[in-house]
């Protein structure tokens, strides 16, 4: 028995985590953590124990101990051995003995001393000060760091040196810094500063100095009364480019078809400079899979080929701080063949290394060498694993991990495939990785075995902890790292060891425990964790507050709540220690507590059910040993908003005025808002409606008024809603008998419903029919409600003729069932009837089993289990759930069951994309269902691994390609191959400046196929696709990116073609270009016939040339009409057709009227490439509104309502040379519309209608041009030759000057003249600094600090740090542009 008490004490103390609190707490009255234990302490007296107040405010966990300890046989024995073993050891425990003969003396109720035992093995937390500025600026606060540097600063040398480090506290903390362990003494040093109200570094630089003459490691100290915070250890370095080495290299011998290597090896910079590979002629070095660069900077050749040596390759770093970019002298090739012929047409023979006599060989590693290697990374950084292998073809790089999977999700491959990428590397990335490098003639591998270390992370970093006068704490300083770190403890800076001591703390390892905490204990402590990767340095400061009570919240706040609902009232306060919080109700009465009202820790109070008599003032009382303060809350009960008289269901002919009642019961006090719904979405009350108060009016309804009305009654507390149906009838013939002309209505309710001939599974339900109000009634629907599943929900059981009053039903088990009846005729149906008196069932286990069954991963390890559950009919008794089986498909290996009351069940833990046998059986009290159907489910599945491989691409015609590609292998796709899909987008035209949209579009081919057609394309066009493997996950891998180009078509039609008479004897033709060329146009065909009725004249043939855009047409025949067909044409062939006529002569034209009944005509548009203006004529009313729909070619419809007085109306946002159809509606009767007109948006870019070469105009402005250019060179040639500082170099071979941007080293600076030179950088007599760069420099281009390259080590990264240039001084003309820098510009 004992064994087993003191086991349970051990395991409490265990998840509390903290030393017990002092028994004598609980005798003097004082609690040892208030708001946060049970309030067991408060209530208890030696001997004297409150049993009802105690148990009702004993948590869950309180209970169980109660009930364990009830089983004991001895009760007192097991609490005398719980208290020793609560009992602290060491220095500044106290001693436990009174307590423990008090324990004995008065033998309290069992339930008691479990209770008690709690109340003492219990510890505070700390507390939590709040966010509101004036407290924190009241309370005493040690320093805290809130900003500092990285702990490795490396700074420009060009720039003065900033070193941050910011404090808060109370009082503001005063600042000083070490040096290399050492006291740095500022005042000392003319050239270094502190900022005001900081501790922030600043040297000087600007009257001379080295800036390396302070590099070092630099820590800041914060410090206050109450303690010193320390900043990380910041290791100040000064940013470095040295120079490229001198040296002379000769040319590079190598047999046709071998492995080279071109080493760069440049010079180490302080960050590592970025390299990248160039010609002499600053021309990128294309790189591919045969010749690429290495993570170390080296240009790796798998193969050397003959035309490797058309050019040189020069080694580049670029250094971010300086903003230079050294430049290595250039390797020649000198490549030996046995094909001395550079034949360009055998580059793209399929097998060009045969064809220039290069023997084929094995792959072999390049880079790293062997067979094995190691690697190793820190966790958190990325993991970089490399592999350049040679051989003859060039080898394929292909990488795996051994054991498991590469981390698809982390994963990347680059440098073409040669090096794999793992980003925010874990210990689970450790491992051995293999890179298989083949081709046809055999393979080889390298293993690399990665190892993770670790530098130290947080686990749990140790926080501020504010503790009132007497109150336990702790300090926690958990971090892990590979190896382990060691943990240091320091306070205010100093060692913990070197501390004064301090009986009320204890340090255990990670953990400082403070006891019986006073104001003397406030300190600020470091945790300082570290290992050979590293270290992590944190501050938390202990706080010791002595704070009277205050309340957070404004004074006197108004809640307004509706009768019956569910309200809580706030009350925020703050105070150390922390006090204890009363309600009171009208300033009188005891403390609100239990029943209706439940406080919560915070301080609010709730109200679970308003009443009329709960509105009143009440007073919240926060109390603690310093004092206390209240706040009140006024609380207003509000009536709610109800609708007592409903919208009913209306039938109603067309035509006819409908109006739909809504009356509304409100609290008078508060502003009621009346609106309506139509089917769910806000009603527009056009003029054929009216709304009021407490109805809606319809007038003149028509077939689109039909549908549900919804009546929204809302103030700002509550709302209600009730909803109607209407329902629209068309126009009925005149009645031909009187009973016809009598008005029909729906049937009245069916009454008296009785139930007879009850049985185990059916039952007879008789009704008496209401009156059928002048139309037979044709239906009856009975309907069920049951009072388990879904209570107060109403279901269709069964349908009967309206000849029948009485039926019989068929019951399902266990169901109480209540029915009722609908009567239903041609108007409608009736009102239900009062529903019948309830008759239950008797059980029987279940008959049948959930449908639906399903298996499916959500998540690539799982594998979701549903089902359609049973419903109340088919349940059949109580409890029902269902037993879930399932196994894998293959192994057959044991069923897996559990017992599930939902409609779902997950397993975990599953392969990827695997088949399961699944089985759901339907269980009650009273049985199992039959034996349930197997299914087949599958686990989830995880993107595809590879992507298709060897695509190619053959060119059908103009507007489609041939797909081919190599199929994945099957255990890469990782769940069901749903389609292989071509992701494809138009790059160019092969015209000039048109513009085509880059949209990616995709082609999917279902199934597992090798070959597909893409078809829909533009022709003319350069096109770009990849190609993926799809399954239900995703999209897999990207293949490599195919370019292809789709010939010349055949052209749209023309645009906008026009035919114009402006009189008998002429006829004007005009016409825009096609929206699609599909190639270059070559000319127009126009083809036309006259025509008189239905006789023809001969047809007549015309060309024209690309450019013309008009044809004016003589008439031979003024009375016939003319038919023009006017088509494009390419080298293709002539493409689609515009046909127009001629219009009717003047006298068979009809006069446009306006029409008598109201209409909308004469739609006019005029548009533009991205707008247009409409305009249009109607003989509607003032004030009505209109509603202009347009859709475009993508079939994407919009509208925009208008006044009819606000004509013209501009759409926007239209796209260039785009197809729209356009029309005009009355927004009250949509049936009234204009006729649909197309338009089309100009291109944006315009063609010139004629040849302007050919236009005299043209002509001349080009001479006038050219001879104003002639006479500036000869005023410039006058200047030059007077004199003047020009800096020309002749055209020979002579050296580099001094002033000359690139130096012997073969650097140069591409930084602005805003940027400060480097030390020992020249100036003028004046103090200026001399220009040496040129204004065009690398800079001008983009940030220099974040330039990218592509995998060929070509710039592709723009300089953005350009500053505004100062003007030089004196009469000096600026230099020459830098050729290098105008050169790496482009690159």
């Amino acid at each position: 028995m004992r064994r087993l008490a003191a086991r349970g004490a051990a395991g409490d103390a265990g998840e509390v985590a903290a030393p017990a609190a002092d028994s004598t707490d609980c005798a003097r009255g004082r609690h040892p953590s208030p708001r946060r234990l049970i309030d067991l302490c408060a209530i208890w007296d030696p001997g004297v124990f409150l049993p009802a107040v105690g148990w009702k405010r004993a948590s869950g966990f309180a209970r169980r101990r109660l009930n364990e300890a009830e089983t004991l046989n001895s009760v007192r024995e097991a609490q005398l051995e719980l208290l020793e073993a609560a009992r602290p050891r060491g220095p500044g425990s106290r001693e436990r003995g009174p307590v423990l003969r008090m324990a004995r003396q008065q033998q309290p109720p069992p339930w008691v001393r479990a209770a008690f035992l709690l109340c003492l093995l219990s510890l505070s937390g700390a507390i939590e000060i709040p966010m509101d500025p004036s407290i924190q600026n009241e309370l005493s606060q040690p320093p805290t760091i809130t900003k500092q540097s990285v702990k490795d600063h490396i700074v420009d040398p060009r720039d003065n040196i900033l070193i941050e480090c910011e404090a808060k506290g109370n009082p503001a903390p005063s600042f000083h810094w070490t040096r290399n362990s050492r006291f740095f003494n500022i005042a000392k040093d003319p050239r270094v500063s502190m900022r005001r109200r900081s501790g922030t570094l600043v040297i000087d630089f600007r009257s001379g100095g080295r800036p390396e003459e302070y590099e070092g490691e630099y820590q800041c100290f914060a410090r206050n009364k109450f303690g010193t915070a320390l900043s990380n250890r910041i290791r100040l370095q000064v940013s470095k480019s040295p120079l490229w080495p001198k040296e002379n290299l000769d040319p590079v011998v190598v047999q046709e078809g071998a492995p080279l290597t071109l080493q760069c090896n440049p010079p180490p910079g302080l960050p590592s400079p970025v390299i990248f590979w160039m010609s002499s002629s600053m021309e990128p070095i294309t790189q591919d899979k045969r010749v690429s660069q290495g993570h170390n900077g080296d240009l790796y050749f798998s193969n050397v080929m003959l035309q490797d040596m058309q050019t040189d390759y020069s080694c580049n770093a670029r250094f971010h701080f300086t903003h230079t970019i050294q430049q290595k002298n250039a390797f020649t090739l000198k490549v030996l063949t046995n094909n001395p012929y550079n034949d360009s047409s055998l580059r793209n023979h399929p097998d060009i290394y045969s064809a220039r006599g290069v023997a084929e060989r094995t792959p072999s590693f390049m880079y790293p060498q062997g067979t094995a290697s190691s690697q190793m990374v820190l966790r958190g950084m990325d993991l970089v694993l490399e592999c350049i292998a040679s051989g003859v073809p060039t080898p394929d790089i292909a990488w795996y991990k051994k054991g498991g999977d590469l981390p698809s999700d982390k994963a990347k491959f680059e440098n073409f495939n040669k090096a794999l990428r793992i980003t925010n590397v874990s210990e689970e990335d450790s491992g051995e990785y293999f890179c298989l490098a083949s081709n046809k003639m055999g393979s080889i591998r390298h293993t690399i075995s990665v190892r993770v270390k670790a530098a130290p992370y947080w686990l749990d970093e140790p926080k501020n902890l504010i503790l009132a006068p007497g109150e336990d704490g702790r300090l926690v300083c958990r971090a892990n790292g590979n190896p382990k770190p060691t943990v240091q403890w320091m306070v205010n800076g100093e060692p913990l060891q070197s501390a004064p001591p301090n009986p009320n703390r204890e340090v255990a390892g990670d953990t400082i425990i403070f006891r019986d905490t006073q104001i003397s204990s406030r300190a600020v402590y470091q945790c300082n964790t570290s290992n050979e990767h590293g270290y992590l340095l944190a501050n938390a400061f202990v706080s010791v507050l002595d704070v009277p009570p205050r309340m957070l919240s404004p004074r006197n706040q108004l809640i307004r709540v509706i009768l019956y609902n569910r309200t809580r009232l706030d009350c925020p306060f703050f105070g150390s220690p922390i006090p204890t919080l009363r309600w009171f109700k009208n300033g009188q009465g005891s403390n609100l507590d239990g029943g209706n009202y439940h406080v919560y820790e915070n301080g609010s109070l709730e109200i679970k059910m308003i009443r009329k008599e709960d509105q009143g003032i009440y007073t919240c009382v926060a109390t603690n040993i310093l004092g206390k303060a209240e706040n009140q809350v006024r609380l207003e009960v509000k009536d709610p908003t109800r609708i007592y008289r409903m919208p009913e269901d209306q039938v109603a002919k067309r035509g006819t005025t409908v109006q739909l009642e809504c009356r509304v019961k409100h609290d008078p006090s508060l502003k009621l808002t009346v609106s309506w719904l139509k089917d769910d979405e806000p009603l527009y009350i056009g003029n054929r409606m009216k709304k009021e108060d407490d109805s809606l009016t319809i007038f003149g309804v028509a077939e689109r008024d039909q549908g549900s009305y919804t009546c929204v009654a809302s103030t700002e507390l509550d709302q209600d809603l009730a909803k109607a149906y209407l329902t629209v009838l068309a126009d009925q013939a005149t009645p031909t008998n009187r009973l016809a002309a009598l008005p029909k209505g729906r049937p009245d309710r069916p009454r008296d419903l009785e139930l007879t001939d009850l049985a185990e599974r059916s039952v007879r339900l008789t009704w008496i029919p209401g009156d059928d109000n002048n139309s037979p009634i044709t239906d009856y629907v009975v309907q069920f409600e049951e009072d388990q599943f879904q209570p107060g929900v109403w279901h269709d059981h069964s349908k009967f003729p309206g000849s029948v009053n009485s039926a019989v039903l068929q019951l399902s088990p266990y169901v109480n069932y209540q029915f009722r009846v609908i009567a239903i005729n041609e108007v409608g149906s009736s009102h239900p009837s009062l529903p019948s008196e309830r008759y239950r069932t008797s059980g029987a286990p279940p008959e049948s089993n959930p449908a639906d069954v399903k298996g499916e991963g959500t998540r690539k390890n799982n594998m979701e289990i549903t089902w359609t559950p049973m419903n109340a009919t088919s349940a059949f008794g109580p409890n029902l759930r269902y037993i879930v089986k399932w196994r894998r498909r293959e192994t057959r290996e044991t069923w897996n069951n559990v017992t599930v009351w939902g409609s779902r069940y997950v397993v975990g833990q599953t392969p990827v994309y695997v088949p399961y046998e699944i089985r759901v059986q339907a269980e009650n009290d009273f049985g199992k269902g039959p034996e349930p159907d197997t299914v087949i489910g599958y686990s989830g599945e995880d993107y595809p691994r590879a992507a298709p491989t060897d695509v190619k691409i053959r060119v059908l015609n103009s507007t489609a390609i041939s797909l081919q590609w190599n199929r994945v292998y099957p255990d890469t796709v990782q769940g069901q191959l749903r389609e292989y899909r071509a992701y494809y987008w138009r790059e160019s035209s092969l015209l000039k400046n048109l513009w085509v949209s880059q949209k990616r579009q995709q082609a999917s081919f279902p199934g597992d196929r090798p070959r597909g057609v893409v078809s829909r394309l533009f022709p003319y066009s350069n096109y770009r696709l990849e190609m993926v493997v799809v399954n239900g996950r995703g999209d897999g891998p990207r293949s490599e990116t195919k370019d292809f180009t789709t010939p010349e078509g055949v052209p749209s039609a023309p645009r906008r073609f026009r035919v114009r008479q402006p009189n008998l004897e002429t006829i004007n033709l005009e016409w825009d270009h096609p929206e699609h060329p599909n190639g270059i146009l070559i000319g127009y065909t126009l083809k036309y016939v006259a025509f008189n009725g239905t006789k023809l004249g001969k047809q007549i043939v015309e060309n024209f040339s690309p450019n013309q855009t008009k044809f004016t047409m003589q008439r031979a025949d003024p009375v016939s009409r003319y038919r023009f067909t006017l088509s494009a044409r390419t080298q293709v062939g002539s493409g689609e057709a515009a046909t127009e006529e001629s219009p009717a002569p003047p006298n068979e034209a009809t006069p446009t009227a306006a029409p008598d009944r109201q209409s909308i005509w004469n739609v006019t548009v005029l548009p533009n490439s991205k707008w247009a203006n409409i305009t249009w004529k109607h003989n509607f009313g003032p004030g009505t509104d209109f509603v202009v729909e347009y859709i475009d070619s993508n079939h994407t419809k919009k509208t925009v309502p208008v006044k009819a007085q606000t004509q013209p109306i501009q759409l926007t946002d239209l796209y260039p040379g785009m197809t729209y159809t356009l029309r005009v509606y009355s927004r009250d009767n949509e049936g009234i519309s204009s006729a649909v007109i197309t338009f089309m948006t100009s291109t944006a870019y315009t063609n010139n209608q004629a040849d302007i070469a050919t236009q005299g105009w043209f002509i001349g402005l080009m001479c006038a041009i050219a001879l104003l250019v002639l006479i500036l060179l000869i005023v410039c040639f006058i200047k030059r030759s007077r004199g003047g500082k020009y800096p020309v170099r002749e055209k020979k071979d002579v050296p580099l000057g001094p002033e000359d941007p690139k130096e012997e080293d073969g650097s140069f600076d591409y930084s602005d003249e805003d940027n400060k030179p480097l030390q020992g950088s020249q100036t003028s007599l004046d103090g200026t600094i001399k220009q040496q760069e040129s204004d065009d420099s690398l800079v001008d281009y983009g940030e220099g600090g974040e330039g990218q390259f592509n995998e060929d080590g070509s710039f592709i990264g723009q300089y953005t740090v350009k500053k505004d240039k100062e003007e030089t001084e004196g009469n000096e003309s600026s230099e020459a542009t830098s050729p290098v820098n105008a050169i790496y510009s482009l690159a």
